[in-house]
């Protein structure tokens, strides 16, 4: 495997000291998922201590820890000692920025983050050495942490920056600087750490404050918020580009059909129109993958070669994966969007369910969670998914949480297939209900557990089919 970090390297970066040599191929945080070869940091967080777990971290094969303070019994073993683990991972992350002469690509929104950094991974990897932050490792040591592993080789480096609150992502973006900052959309999420949808416009337009000089703006064109984003884009990028529907986009969407299993769709680039196609159903992928398109085009990539790419897209686990289930007899689909909620991305999944038919005589069922941090709004906001839900033709509701009574209030009788506070004691009717044929969507916030009802369903599924 690749040398990601000597011991040498690391103790310059951080102003730390190293008892032994040692060479890194990862950086880890995690005892419990590092791979062998890993430089483990040892974080604090709300409710553990990582020092507690470097000897099960050198046990499962890191190289090294990084700590701050003395570990009874340890001090002969591989440690990396700094001042501070978290400013350590900070510092590393900066230096390894540094020494990368990679094209950076930032991308940040309300919703379609984690999905449109994924399918971009895919796009410029068809290009070129790409390296893309893992998961959801999005925040104040995420960052940081994907900065590390930045591999010195990489072509193009793939960043996602995330936030609840104004000045986070000032300070990630300044960590990242990337060259290209990408915002997907803006819509009322985390709603209950902001006055308004404006303020979260502004507050995901302080990706642009860490661009390199030169760098490039690129944003969704339909959304209400673009011409208040790219006035920020403009102050600190040499250039913006747009994508969308709207006949001004710089990447625009010219028609498409939406089938149950894909999307095909043409797009009209400056000088260049493409035919795509994605192995994914859904209006917001489209959307995602016009994003793309434009973060290709502002990286100097090809867009050709990304939307060849485009053909290895899935959607990821809680955020849209299909299972077709063996169920009593049959095939039951199943649509996991577990991972989180919003009103926007309850719509797109909504969106969705409505074009993939049932079986004759079976049903669309939507299991529907809160969504979280809506603030004042949460009780209009999930009252209004009764229009979509209306218009997804879905035959029954189950609801699972406290917000989501106010939708249960608006309901017709017949769509009503109950209200419990838990997914835990929503389980049993659902699996009495449910029958092969039908199509289920599972969606809301993660807080409010309906991965769990995802699990239940595919075990029972392997249950039966033994």
């Amino acid at each position: 495997m690749r040398s990601l970090w000597t011991a040498e390297d690391a103790a310059a970066a951080t102003g730390g000291s190293s008892n032994t040599n040692w060479t890194a191929t990862g950086v880890s945080i995690d005892s419990r998922s590092l791979a062998a070869g890993d430089l483990f940091v040892a974080l604090r967080g709300p409710n553990h201590d990582g020092h507690d777990f470097v000897a099960a971290a050198l046990e499962r094969g890191a190289i090294a820890a990084m700590v701050d303070r003395e570990i009874p019994h340890l001090s002969t073993a591989p440690l990396l000692r700094v001042a501070d683990t978290l400013l350590g991972l900070a510092a590393l992350g900066a230096a390894a920025r540094k020494r990368s002469d990679a094209r950076i690509i930032a991308v940040t929104g309300s919703v379609g983050k984690t999905s449109t950094k994924e399918a971009l991974r895919l796009a410029l990897a068809s290009c070129n050495s790409t390296f893309a932050s893992a998961g959801g490792l999005n925040n104040h040591w995420g960052a940081p942490l994907s900065l590390t592993r930045l591999p010195p080789e990489a072509a193009y480096g793939i960043f996602e920056l995330g936030m609840n609150h104004a000045g986070e992502i000032a300070a990630l973006t300044r960590m990242v600087r990337p060259h290209v900052a990408v915002i997907t959309t803006i819509e009322p999420a985390h709603l209950r750490f902001f006055p308004s949808v404006r303020a979260i416009a502004d507050a995901k337009a302080e990706i642009f404050l860490g661009l390199e000089p030169g760098g490039i703006a690129v944003l969704n064109r339909d959304n209400p918020h673009f011409a208040r984003l790219a006035a920020a884009g403009r102050a600190h990028a040499a250039q913006v580009l747009s994508f969308g529907t709207h006949p001004e986009a710089t990447v625009r969407l010219v028609n498409h059909v939406l089938e149950p299993r894909r999307s095909s769709f043409d797009v009209a680039l400056p000088g260049l129109t493409l035919r795509c196609q994605l192995p994914t159903p859904g209006r917001h992928w489209m959307m995602n993958a016009l994003a793309v398109l434009a973060a290709v085009t502002a990286s100097g990539a090809d867009p050709r070669r990304a939307v060849e790419a485009f053909a290895q897209l899935e959607e990821l686990p809680g955020r849209g994966r299909r299972y077709e289930l063996s169920w009593r007899g049959g095939t039951l689909t199943l649509l996991d969007e577990s991972y989180n909620a919003s009103p926007a991305a309850m719509r797109a999944a909504l969106a969705v369910l409505a074009a993939i038919p049932p079986a004759t005589g079976a049903r669309r069922v939507a299991v529907l969670g809160d969504m979280l941090e809506l603030g004042e709004a949460t009780e209009r906001l999930h009252r209004e998914l009764a229009e979509p839900l209306a218009g997804s033709g879905v035959d029954r509701v189950f609801l699972v949480g406290r917000a989501v009574a106010a939708l249960y209030d608006v309901l017709p009788d017949s769509k009503r297939g109950g209200l419990w506070p838990t997914a835990d004691e929503a389980i049993p009717e659902l699996l009495r209900f449910v029958r092969a044929g039908d199509v289920v969507t599972v969606k809301g916030s993660r807080g409010i557990g309906l991965g769990f009802i995802v699990e239940r369903l595919r075990a029972e599924s392997a249950r039966t089919e033994t």
